[in-house]
């Protein structure tokens, strides 16, 4: 198959992470595989796949955005150069683009993936623009879909997002003092969590739940990995707590094995959550993890199983939970091993590919 992916940009986040996984498991696969987006930083990781890149000017969040057009009509001679069979998009607006593609390019079938929850507002009940297919990455996400936006039940797939497991293998124990110094970290437990930094993402239940944390440990330090709009308000927040909270930020990373390396405890705090590829690759890292009791969240934690679970926004619980593990290492342990057979059983890249590989023979069956 020749398949092209559109994504507004690529860079670090849960939808690249995932285009690229998809990518590189097609391509695998034996199936041409190219990408159009307006780059971003791990474009690079994209060339050294050997995916094809075509660059558009799709960098919107506008449904009717000029962009969409002008991208829709430098895409319209790759189609058909590449002779390109499936669309798969990923965002709002690329949604948008890949349904215009599909009303000119009679013979590509058109794929989306919905990543999380929308807002149902009136433009996408009336243009759902879901394609042929719509990927849920979640069971709850496939419920949204259904139950929010009268998707018919036969055009969602349910297809868990995957990680590369072999990437995240558990290594041979090697002194992280090198790693930590690298991250502005001292001796002490790390709790951790990496997802942008936005309201949704629930950092700053994590960051009060630091004060409780620091009474019971007071070398324990929170490493938050991400950029985002709220930075400066969760800044403020840690510095509110005084020193004696020892809370560090860093950038997004493009690749998350080595900040997950150091972590001890791994926390999710999201108010509302797809799935979480972040949580999945602390999973296949055996790092013990916190999570909400929220959407996908509850898929990758069987409480006091592969992880724990605590109510959202209850920075007494996640405190409480952190403190826990940080008191009883064999617990951390048996929930990180658990935690990696999971995923390796239920949420690998193969298992993904092969899900997604079968959606795609079905549209082309039904455009045959």
């Amino acid at each position: 198959m020749n398949i092209l992916h559109i994504t507004n940009h690529l860079n670090i986040g849960g939808i690249t992470s995932y285009v690229l996984t998809l990518a590189v498991g097609m391509k695998k696969r034996g199936h041409n595989v190219y990408v159009a987006s307006s780059g971003g930083q791990l474009l690079a990781k994209f060339t050294q796949e050997a995916i094809g890149f075509f660059p558009i000017p799709i960098r919107t969040k506008q449904e009717l955005s000029p962009k969409i057009i002008m991208s829709m009509l430098r895409l319209s001679g790759f189609i058909a150069e590449h002779d390109i069979e499936i669309v798969h998009t990923h965002t709002r607006t690329t949604h948008v683009l890949g349904a215009l593609l599909s009303l000119f390019h009679k013979d590509i079938a058109q794929v989306t993936t919905c990543h999380g929850f929308f807002k149902p507002r009136l433009s996408r009940r009336i243009f759902p623009c879901w394609g042929k297919k719509v990927i849920a990455i979640s069971r709850q996400v496939e419920e949204h879909l259904i139950n929010d936006f009268k998707a018919a039940k036969n055009s969602v797939s349910l297809v868990d997002s995957g990680v590369d497991i072999e990437k995240f293998k558990i290594e041979s124990p090697v002194p992280k003092a090198e790693t930590r110094k690298k991250f502005g970290l001292k001796d002490g437990p790390v709790i951790g969590v990496i997802a942008r930094l936005a309201d949704v993402k629930g950092h700053i239940y994590l960051i009060e739940a630091m004060r409780q944390v620091n009474r019971a440990f007071a070398d324990a330090q929170l490493f938050i990995v991400g950029d985002g709009k709220m930075k400066e308000r969760l800044v403020g927040a840690a510095q509110e707590l005084g020193p004696s909270c020892n809370i560090i930020f860093h950038p997004g990373v493009p690749d998350t094995k080595e900040a997950l390396s150091i972590m001890d405890v791994f926390v999710m705090p999201s108010l509302d959550e797809g799935l979480g590829i972040a949580l999945i690759e602390a999973q296949a890292s055996g790092c013990a993890s916190v999570g909400s009791d929220v959407g996908g969240i509850k898929n990758l934690i069987k409480d006091n199983i592969t992880g724990l679970l605590v109510r959202p926004a209850d920075s007494k619980a996640i405190a409480e939970a952190v403190i826990g593990l940080l008191r009883n290492e064999k617990k951390r342990e048996s929930l990180g091993m658990a935690a990696r057979q999971f995923v390796a059983q239920h949420f690998s890249q193969d298992r993904m590919v092969l899900e997604i590989e079968r959606v795609y023979l079905e549209c082309l069956k039904a455009k045959r």
